[in-house]
C-alpha cells in the first residue's frame, strides 16, 4: 500500500514496530515505533512522558515526510 500511494505522487511515512518488514515491503520513510502491543506510546510511562514520547515519534514521522529521499531510510533517532 504505502508503494501504491508514493507512486501516485504522495510522500508517506510508514511507522513501524518492524523495520526489516518495511524494508522488505518498500517503503521509502520508516520511522520506527516502540513495542507491537503498542506502537505509538508505552503504557509503562505516566501520562506526561507518553505524551511525550508520542510527541517525539510524530515529530520524526514529520520531518521524514518532509525530507527527500533516494530509496529507502529509516529515520532513527
Amino acid at each position: 500500500m504505502v508503494k501504491e500511494i508514493e507512486r501516485a505522487g504522495l510522500p508517506v511515512v510508514h511507522i513501524c514496530t518492524v523495520t526489516p518488514i518495511s524494508l522488505t515491503v518498500g517503503a521509502n520513510r520508516i520511522v520506527p515505533a516502540i513495542a507491537i502491543p503498542y506502537p505509538l506510546g508505552n503504557p509503562s510511562l505516566d501520562a506526561a512522558e507518553e505524551k511525550e514520547l508520542r510527541h517525539h515519534i510524530v515529530e520524526k514521522a514529520l520531518t521524514a515526510l518532509t525530507t527527500e529521499v533516494d530509496g529507502q531510510k529509516v529515520f532513527e533517532d
